[in-house]
C-alpha cells in the first residue's frame, strides 16, 4: 500500500491554491509520486530529518511551491545547492517543465535518490550533479541560485559567487530573519528583496532573501 494517502492529495491541492499556484493532473500526480519515493527511501537513506509522512507535505512540497511566483519571474536556468532530498529543486522542475534546473550535492546517497526520481518521473528537464558546490564549474552563469537551509548567507554567497554574474538572482530560503547573518555579507552582495513566505501548515516563520552580486 502506497504511504501516499487521498489526505495528502487533499493537502497538497488545498495548499497549492492558498499559494496561488495552479497544478494540472500531470503535475499533482508528479508531486505525489515524489512523495511516496521520498518518504520510501528516507527510510534507509536519510534524506530529510522529517520522518512523519504527514509533516512532508507542507514542510517540503508546499514550502517548495512557495518559491514558484519568484522563480516565474526569473530566468530559464536554475540551480539548487545542497539540494538535499531535491526540494525545492524537483518540485520546481515540475511546475516549469520548460526551464532547466540543476540540483547539486556533496552526498552520493542524495544524488542517487534525485538521479532515481530524474528517471521515474521522466524529469527531462532535471539534471543532478554530484559535486561540491566550489568544485561545480558549469557552463555558463545560471539566471538563479537557491539555497533551503543549506548554510550561512555568508558561505552561500562565497560558495556560489563563481556559478553566477551581475545578472544572477541569488534566492536564500531562511527560517527566522537572519539579521547577524546579513552584517557578515560579502561587500559585493547586497539585498535586492525580502519576503515573508506564507507557507500552509507551517507553524514556524519562513522568509526569502533575494540577493544580488556587483558586477
Amino acid at each position: 500500500m502506497s504511504a501516499v494517502t487521498p489526505a495528502h492529495a487533499a493537502e497538497l491541492a488545498r495548499g497549492a491554491a492558498q499559494l496561488g499556484v495552479e497544478l494540472n493532473d500531470l503535475q499533482q500526480q508528479q508531486l505525489l509520486a515524489y512523495l511516496a519515493l521520498l518518504i520510501k527511501w528516507n527510510q534507509a537513506y536519510n534524506l530529510t530529518a522529517v520522518r512523519n509522512p504527514d509533516e512532508m507535505v507542507s514542510r517540503h512540497l508546499l514550502d517548495s511551491l512557495s518559491l514558484v511566483p519568484f522563480v516565474r519571474a526569473g530566468g530559464d536556468s536554475w540551480l539548487d545547492v545542497g539540494s538535499g532530498g531535491g526540494m525545492p529543486g524537483i518540485p520546481l522542475a515540475i511546475l516549469f517543465p520548460e526551464r532547466r534546473f540543476t540540483t547539486l550535492d556533496s552526498n552520493g546517497k542524495k544524488t542517487r535518490f534525485q538521479t532515481q526520481v530524474k528517471l521515474e518521473l521522466k524529469l527531462a528537464n532535471l539534471e543532478v550533479v554530484h559535486s561540491r558546490v566550489e568544485n561545480f564549474q558549469p557552463a555558463q552563469p545560471f539566471a538563479g541560485i537557491v539555497s533551503r537551509a543549506f548554510s550561512s548567507l555568508a558561505d552561500f554567497a562565497h560558495w556560489t559567487r563563481h556559478l553566477g554574474d551581475a545578472e544572477t538572482r541569488w534566492l536564500a530560503m531562511k527560517g527566522q530573519y537572519p539579521h547577524d547573518e546579513l552584517a557578515a555579507l560579502p561587500a559585493d552582495f547586497r539585498v535586492e528583496a525580502e519576503h515573508v513566505l506564507q507557507v500552509p501548515g507551517c507553524q514556524g516563520q519562513r522568509h526569502l532573501l533575494i540577493l544580488r552580486r556587483s558586477a
